[in-house]
């Protein structure tokens, strides 16, 4: 009965909104933009090669926390790679598609902004044009299953371009996918990032596909990397060198924050685009006081210049809520939400 009411409720939401598309009409990217507001990423759960590998399934419990904490979005890292046949038509597995649409689903229905991207698409990022074909056609399913979907999904094209993605070539892709998508989503949000991985440094190479009105453009943030990524297994070696990396919140340590965010503010004002900083956190091997303190300026940094953002993430590595726990880390959701507090 529950499953059946949730059913419900997600078709009463699609079809209210017009199908997600005749309400974009009226509409820019800075109104969705702004609607993004305060995220959180569901991290570590569908962008793992299967749900749960890494430490992360997603749960209904989930998704009330985040929007009674004060959250507005939730950004949706997925792998469909994993989940996809590799010859042609490269079909996407109806079972992971119908996962992918229950997590959806979940926030949509809580009035929480959902972002769904192709995540960890390593071959394609090795490998472009020996994927290109696939890349393609799985966004050309996404796009096409989603299509009457709430305006308050937005598609994510794909995360942190990088490795032998040149910035032309990135520019070319954007030329080829964003049209394709556009054929049966004519006015959905999307979100775009610039090669290497999302870096700011790449937003002045970054060529926005002609005429469209409603791009939002992504940049992550992890500097100082040596403090985000201290002990982190995947980066190698090195990071053991940098344990005990912490931010103390200095001038210098503030100003190199404020130059990046100032930058990335003069572009978008020149390009008249509305940025979204979709991933940014340090690492649970770093001190928790100086976690706090990096999270809070970079946070409200963001904030002061109209960028949305969307924390990395919910409740592994770098999470701010403990799944052992069932309870958030108060220190870190302090840092990110405003919460009012019994005297």
């Amino acid at each position: 009965m529950r499953r059946l009411l949730l059913s419900l409720l997600c078709v009463t939401l699609i079809c209210g909104v017009a199908n997600g598309q005749q309400e974009g009409h009226s509409r820019d990217a800075f109104y969705w933009n702004s609607l993004i507001g305060k995220g959180i990423n569901l991290g570590n759960a569908l962008e793992a090669p299967k749900e749960g590998e890494w430490g992360v399934r997603l749960k209904e419990e989930y998704f009330d926390i985040i929007v009674n904490a004060g959250f507005n979005s939730v950004r949706i890292p997925v792998r469909w790679s994993a989940h996809a046949g590799t010859s042609p038509p490269y079909n996407i597995e109806t079972a992971f598609f119908a996962r992918v649409d229950w997590a959806i689903q979940q926030a949509l229905s809580r009035k929480l902004v959902a972002i769904i991207n192709i995540h960890h698409y390593m071959e394609f990022i090795t490998t472009p044009e020996a994927h290109k074909e696939r890349f393609l056609a799985l966004w050309k399913q996404i796009a096409k299953h989603y299509a009457n979907y709430p305006a308050t999904l937005y598609f994510e094209i794909l995360n942190e371009p990088g490795r032998q993605f040149t910035n032309d070539l990135w520019n070319v892709y954007l030329e080829e996918v964003v049209p394709l998508i556009r054929k049966s989503n004519p006015t959905r949000t999307l979100i775009v990032g610039p090669t290497p991985y999302n870096s700011l440094s790449g937003l002045e190479y970054l060529k926005l596909p002609h005429h469209e009105q409603n791009i939002i453009v992504t940049f992550h943030y992890y500097k100082p990397y040596h403090f985000t990524h201290q002990g982190a297994s995947w980066v190698g070696e090195k990071s053991k060198a940098w344990l005990g990396t912490t931010w103390s919140g200095t001038e210098e340590q503030r100003n190199e924050i404020i130059t990046d965010l100032d930058q990335a503010a003069r572009w978008a004002e020149k390009m008249q685009v509305p940025l979204f900083m979709g991933e940014f956190g340090a690492y649970k091997k770093a001190d928790m006081a100086s976690r706090v303190r990096w999270t809070t300026f970079l946070r409200s940094e963001a904030d002061k210049r109209g960028i949305s953002w969307a924390y990395w993430e919910f409740c592994a590595g770098f999470g701010a809520y403990d799944q052992d726990k069932r309870a958030w880390k108060d220190e870190l959701l302090d840092a990110l939400i405003t919460r009012k507090r019994a005297d």
